[in-house]
């Protein structure tokens, strides 16, 4: 029992407590909002998201107290498996209900996964080595090294493109744009992109956007139109139900909206409607104050990262669950086209939620090992801000 008692003391001293209570007040917040939507639906949504936030932490624990450069070293691999859990979804993958792509695929047991969502956690992996290696081999800055970066980036989100999931795309393009930034890659090469995009528009709204996609843009424009009774339906009852809960909300399942369950994807992309009318402006600041303060929480863990590789997986998980919650908020708001994309932590779907707390457990280990290194001669202690010198190449 001493034992237990003393492992459980060092691993909570050595790893980000304020971080793991965060995410539990997340986890705990979103199981109420899940559980009071759950009248509308003869569906059992809590059994499987129960269930995905005991294996998510189970598994966030286990990779805290592995040394990320020791998961780092198995970069190549992650890539091939990225490729091919990707891969399999073309000849296994399905439609699911409440989604307009094939994604998905079906395990034993009747259990729906979603492939890309584990590539977004191997992507973030790979990508921080790829330029670790890039900053080590002083080809950062060069422009082979960029395009290596950018096929890095290009193969997955074609595949991704290809099985319909443009909402994940957009995810690992803003991963990518963020952690290329942060991690070096020059000014001049983001103005390039940007041209390129801007040249790009016409072409991609005219032969890569179907009709269906282009109506989800145009209807965040059209308040008043055709929009809200067809393809603009979903935005203009979600913000309703936002606006019908005024300061305070009509209180935990008393909403009727929410017990009619009239706001499509209510327990999905759309939970932060459910938080908008029976918990109001309180409740909905206070959902997106709990994910403020996680980003905000891991950007201080890759500040104190020991080295470059843990500073870029520390800012990979930060862009995934800054950008996921930007755009999901939105697309929720009528602010942005809705894409698909789910809140991390309060959405129902247990694919998303064990990303999120992969991703959490993956910058608890940077902190978790922030002061020592495994070497030929043992742990040794490191500079943890050494990244932060220019004098100092990798």
């Amino acid at each position: 029992m001493a034992k237990i008692i003393k492992g459980l003391t060092k691993f909570f001293t050595k790893s980000d407590v304020i971080l793991w209570l965060l995410a539990i007040a997340a986890s705990v917040y979103s199981l109420m909002l899940i559980n009071s939507m759950q009248r509308a639906s003869d569906y059992s949504y809590m059994t499987p998201q129960i269930l995905a936030l005991t294996l998510g932490y189970i598994a966030a624990v286990i990779i805290t107290l592995i040394d990320y450069e020791s998961i780092s070293r198995m970069w190549i691999p992650l890539m091939i498996l990225s490729l091919l859990l990707l891969a399999i979804v073309f000849v296994f993958g399905r439609n699911v209900s409440g989604t307009d792509d094939t994604a998905w695929i079906t395990l034993p047991g009747g259990i729906s996964f979603q492939p890309s969502e584990l590539v977004k956690i191997f992507f973030i992996i790979t990508f921080s080595k790829h330029l670790q290696l890039l900053k080590d081999n002083d080809m950062l800055h060069s422009l082979v090294g960029v395009i290596t970066l950018l096929i890095h980036m290009a193969i997955p989100v074609a595949m991704i493109h290809m099985q319909g999931d443009d909402g994940t795309v957009l995810i690992f393009l803003f991963m990518f744009l963020i952690m290329s930034f942060v991690g070096g890659v020059q000014l001049r090469y983001f103005l390039i992109m940007l041209l390129l995009l801007a040249a790009g528009i016409p072409i991609f709204w005219n032969y890569f956007l179907n009709d269906e996609h282009k109506n989800r843009f145009t209807a965040i424009f059209d308040i008043d139109g055709n929009a809200m009774k067809t393809y603009g339906w979903q935005q203009y009852q979600g913000k309703v139900s936002v606006a019908s809960g005024g300061l305070s909300g009509s209180g935990l399942g008393n909403g009727a909206r929410v017990a009619s369950g009239i706001v499509p994807e209510q327990e999905n992309d759309f939970i932060f409607t459910v938080a908008g009318e029976e918990l109001g402006f309180i409740g909905c600041l206070l959902l997106l104050f709990i994910l403020l303060a996680i980003c905000v929480k891991i950007v201080l863990d890759a500040m104190s990262a020991r080295d470059y590789l843990g500073k870029m997986i520390c800012i990979g998980v930060f862009s995934m669950i800054g950008v996921q919650t930007v755009i999901n908020v939105g697309m929720v708001l009528g602010l942005l086209p809705v894409v698909g994309i789910t809140l991390p932590f309060f959405s129902s779907g247990g694919t998303s939620l064990l990303s999120v707390l992969i991703g959490i457990g993956s910058v608890q280990s940077v902190f978790y090992h922030k002061d020592a290194v495994d070497t030929p001669q043992g742990k040794l202690k490191n500079n943890r801000y050494k990244y932060m010198n220019p004098s100092v190449h990798y």
